[in-house]
C-alpha cells in the first residue's frame, strides 16, 4: 500500500510541476509599461499595426501580454473581413510572428 501512495504522490507532483510550467502568466498594465520603458518589449501599438498589416481590414478584438517560459508574448485576437476570429502570437521583444491561426 505504501508503494501505491508514494507512486501516486510522485505522479501528482509531476503533474503539478508540468501544469505550472505549461501555464502562461498574464501581465498587468503596470508590468507591461515597466518592461516597455526598460526596452525589454516593443510598444503594443507597433505590434498591433504589424498584426493588422497581415490581415488588412481586420478589427482588433483583444490584446494581452503574457509570459511563457520566460518569453514575453503579445496575444492578439482579430476579426477578419470574412468574420473569422484569428489568434496571433507575437514575440514582444522582437515582433517575430510565432502563431497565426483561426480561433
Amino acid at each position: 500500500m505504501k508503494l501505491n501512495l508514494r507512486a501516486g504522490s510522485c505522479w501528482a507532483l509531476a503533474l503539478l510541476t508540468f501544469c505550472s510550467l505549461a501555464a502562461a502568466r498574464d501581465l498587468d498594465q503596470d508590468e507591461a509599461l515597466q518592461l516597455r520603458q526598460q526596452g525589454v518589449i516593443l510598444p503594443l501599438e507597433q505590434l498591433l499595426q504589424q498584426a493588422l498589416d497581415l490581415h488588412p481590414g481586420a478589427k482588433l478584438l483583444e490584446a494581452e501580454l503574457e509570459e511563457k517560459h520566460g518569453v514575453y508574448i503579445y496575444e492578439v485576437e482579430l476579426l477578419d473581413t470574412d468574420g473569422v476570429v484569428r489568434e496571433l502570437d507575437l514575440e514582444a521583444a522582437t515582433g517575430r510572428l510565432l502563431k497565426d491561426k483561426e480561433d
